[in-house]
């Protein structure tokens, strides 16, 4: 029987690597053969921050790369030159690549089928090209999914201009465009602060109502960035509708309401790494710090407060300053992972690393998912990025939430507003979250039975979902099925 060769193509994030590899690791178990492909900086990355022992051939998983059309040393911040140089120079290095693969190789070894993130929708064209079947991977919320399937009914309706600025001038209050549906409730003054800036929005009846200053692209606190952002999403939403497939890292029973307006998408989340202990590439930028494992083991239950912001967020000193202060009055042991660039060097308030070190640890990366589902947590301080959300989700850990930009702030009103797991933390006339409103939250956090109770349901759920007879382990199963009926084909 012919081997399925799969090359997995991530957008070049974390939070879009590490969803992809853990699908790659899945169907590598499954009898595929996995092709990953990064961009050079960060298959360079991934590669330093491999375990030493780690070899990913004999893991199953080839890593390459190719470029992603930026100069050397270009600034790995400026967003809005990486959507525009991958959208321009990326497809025709893939090209180039699976070209090489299938004409280094016996036909057993060829490029079967191609698995991309949404976010590089102009994949779906170089494998259609190509004549390979293709599944477009969705690594974000069905939410904001549903959002970007109807920009150009938004556009048309003018609730959005085309550059993906909200219009504050709505006259439609409901009704059906082409059998599109849109819902617009006026915020009530005591919530927003000003009259009638923002706006609720639902997509279906169903559907929650949305914010529409949550719309993604307008949270990056750069305009250039916004048009790029936009454009992009425009574009990969028009590239992936000729996709054989489509697969997301959700859940069905979490985001029901959202599902009939995404055609054909198969929810096979959350997706985990493997509870037991073979090795799998988890698609870290940075090494794991698994020794605060062994720390974890010596607190007492649900007692330690968990911190982790992602891979992009960036505290100033003072912002530093006051979550450090407010650790140090809960009183609570707590896990803190400071990556690198998080904030300033040497930002810790004087003397405080020596007045929490019997009862802290600080790692710069930490086995999140082995973390929160440690027995010793009681609590997940998170950025609201998804992969952080579906694993606290997937562990019932209650959510403290501090979102920084794009669709964390979506994922917050899931956490808080919907699915009632978690609270949210609040900024200050300065724009800062003091070490009050921080100690304050943290209490009525770990006071708060329902809350907890609520996170063990949502836990019941995501594990049922990936169990055998599950929503997402069926979609998972009859994915592979199909992959493999078309492959096998005469």
């Amino acid at each position: 029987m012919k081997k399925i060769h799969a090359l997995v193509l991530p957008f070049p994030a974390q939070g879009h690597v590490i969803p992809l590899m853990k699908l790659s690791n899945y169907l590598l178990e499954n009898g595929f053969k996995i092709t990953f492909v990064n961009t050079e900086s960060n298959h360079e990355t991934v590669v330093a921050s491999l375990p030493k022992q780690s070899n990913s051939k004999e893991n199953g998983i080839r890593l390459v790369s190719i470029p992603d059309g930026r100069d050397p040393g270009a600034d790995e911040r400026d967003f809005a030159h990486l959507f525009d140089s991958i959208s321009a120079s990326m497809p025709n290095y893939l090209e180039v690549l699976i070209r090489e693969i299938n004409e280094s190789t016996d036909d057993d070894d060829k490029i079967t089928c191609v698995i991309a993130d949404e976010n590089m929708g102009w994949a779906v064209k170089v494998a259609k090209k190509m004549k390979i079947p293709v599944a477009s991977f969705w690594t974000a919320s069905v939410w904001l999914r549903t959002v970007h399937l109807h920009l150009e009914q938004m556009i048309e309706t003018g609730i959005l201009g085309s550059e993906g600025k909200s219009q504050k001038h709505f006259t439609v209050i409901s009704g059906f465009y082409d059998k599109f549906y849109m819902k617009f409730l006026k915020l009530p003054d005591s919530l927003t602060g000003v009259p009638a800036q923002q706006q609720m929005m639902q997509f279906s009846p169903d559907m929650p109502a949305m914010n529409t200053d949550l719309f993604p692209w307008t949270l990056t606190g750069d305009s250039i960035l916004q048009k790029s952002f936009f454009r992009s999403i425009r574009s990969n939403t028009q590239d992936i509708k000729d996709s054989d497939w489509f697969l997301c890292n959700s859940v069905y029973e979490l985001e029901k309401p959202n599902f009939p307006l995404n055609k054909n998408l198969l929810p096979v989340g959350p997706l985990l790494l493997a509870a037991d202990q073979q090795p799998q590439l988890s698609g870290n930028f940075l090494s794991e710090d698994s020794t605060c494992l062994s720390w974890l083991d010596q607190q007492p239950a649900r007692s330690v407060i968990y911190l982790a912001f992602g891979s992009s967020t960036i505290l100033n000193k003072h912002q530093f300053h006051e979550i450090a202060l407010g650790l140090e009055h809960t009183g609570q042991p707590f896990l803190w992972a400071v990556r690198p660039n998080l904030t300033d060097i040497d930002a810790y308030p004087e003397g405080f690393q020596a007045r929490v070190a019997n009862r802290s640890r600080i790692v710069g990366w930490a086995p999140q998912q082995k973390v929160l589902a440690h027995p010793s947590i009681a609590c997940f301080v998170t950025h609201c990025g998804w992969n952080s959300t579906m694993e606290g989700v997937a562990t019932g850990v209650p959510f403290l939430c501090w979102p920084y930009f794009v669709d964390q702030f979506l994922n917050q009103s899931y956490i808080c507003d919907i699915w009632k797991v978690g609270l949210q933390l609040n900024k200050n006339e300065g724009g800062i979250i003091s070490k009050e409103e921080f100690i304050n939250k943290v209490k009525a956090l770990l006071a708060d039975e329902m809350i907890r109770a609520r996170a063990l349901e949502l836990k019941d759920i995501s594990k049922k979902s990936v169990s055998e007879g599950g929503s997402s382990m069926t979609n998972l199963t009859n994915f592979i099925q199909s992959v493999k009926s078309k492959i096998q084909k005469p």
